[in-house]
């Protein structure tokens, strides 16, 4: 039950332990356009226990990611993509191409460089990578300042007119399908009623522009603002919470529907009954940092409140049928004939999960052979 053997999840195959929060942010920042003098790059090499310095080039200024490198092997390969979609190239411990962020560095699931890592040169010394690693993104955001507040929501106004001509857009779009509906011109969706397919349509005009509002703010935040550094990286937080914040919080939906019930015909006393409109029906047009008025407040506390009993009701369910499931497993073992039995000798697999791969020391549960291939 050491730490380092418990780095590679048996469910999946991948790392569960890795850097989270600041760490990431740090080495984000620092091999995205990070430059430091010499000097400052042996200090800060120091500070996480390096002490050989024959990686660091003998230049006056230094880039991030030769600052990274030296904690890497000198004999390590690695190839991937950021959560960016930009190639992560490593050759020889040196980074070519590529910023590190929790797609590479990060845990439950992500650190697909730790992967590469744990792979290579076993559990001990990347344990000591991954130490180091850390170490490295949280001195580096401490000698250059990090720190976020409600300004990081705050938008120019040329991105502000474009999210209101989104949102204004938006809710012509869904007028006109609501006059649709009304003089029965509707196209209907297979196995739906009119109604159902009206519901259908105007949640998902709704959604998209929502999501355009988040390609606005993507092409106007800069790495200036913190809050969007945190997001990009895979530190904290996502795109959706901070249109939330700046644009608008979009539509309340229960159980993938808008909200319906409330009043006779109306969801509060305050609408018209028989009202179709998306303001009648949880969609916040206002951002959080902007406020909500008081019908939206009702709206967004409807969905807060199901979410959380939603929480309260699963959690023991969960915890009990996993408890269950473990008394029941207890006595299960692989047989020298591959084959899974319990202690009286029943076969309950022919091959362990079916295939006969221990996920723990595959890729992903699958074998890469062209990588046997090619390291044979």
């Amino acid at each position: 039950m050491q730490v380092q053997t418990q780095l590679i999840s048996p469910r999946y195959g991948l790392s569960v332990i890795g850097c989270i929060q600041d760490a990431i942010s740090g080495n984000y920042l620092l091999t995205k356009h990070g430059e430091l003098s010499r000097e400052d790059a042996l200090q800060l090499l120091a500070s996480v226990n390096v002490t050989d310095f024959s990686r660091l080039p003998s230049k006056k200024m230094v880039t991030g990611r030769e600052i990274f490198s030296a904690l890497l092997p000198d004999d390590f390969d690695y190839e991937s993509a950021s959560r960016s979609g930009e190639k992560v190239v490593i050759k020889k411990g040196t980074i070519m191409e590529g910023i590190i962020d929790t797609k590479s560095i990060g845990g439950e699931g992500e650190g697909l460089l730790l992967r590469s890592l744990h792979k290579k040169y076993g559990p001990a010394k990347t344990i000591g990578i991954l130490h180091q690693i850390f170490r490295l993104g949280i001195e580096y955001l401490v000698r250059r300042g990090f720190s976020t507040g409600i300004a990081d929501e705050d938008l120019p106004q040329e991105a502000r007119d474009q999210i209101d001509q989104l949102l204004h857009q938006a809710e012509e779009d869904v007028s006109l399908m609501i006059q649709s509906y009304k003089e029965a011109k509707l196209e209907v969706f297979p196995g739906r009623t009119m109604r159902e397919t009206l519901e259908l349509k105007i949640l998902e005009r709704l959604n998209k522009a929502r999501n355009a509002c988040g390609q606005v703010i993507k092409a106007y935040v800069q790495d200036k603002n913190h809050a969007a550094v945190m997001i990009l990286s895979g530190a904290r937080g996502s795109i959706t919470s901070l249109i939330q914040m700046s644009a608008c919080v979009g539509q309340q939906a229960m159980r993938g529907k808008r909200i319906e019930k409330g009043y006779r015909e109306r969801t509060l006393s305050c609408f018209k009954r028989g009202d179709l409109s998306p303001e009648a029906h949880g969609f916040i047009i206002h951002g959080f940092k902007h406020g909500i008025n008081p019908k939206e407040f009702f709206f967004h506390s409807i969905t807060g409140r199901d979410a959380l009993m939603d929480t309260a009701l699963r959690t023991p369910k969960s915890g009990y049928l996993y408890r269950r499931l473990a008394n029941a497993m207890q006595d299960l073992r692989v047989e020298y004939d591959g084959t899974v039995r319990d202690a009286n000798g029943r076969i309950i697999q022919f091959a362990y999960g079916e295939d006969g791969i221990d996920v723990a020391r595959s890729e992903s549960g699958k074998i890469d052979v062209q990588r046997i291939i090619n390291e044979s």
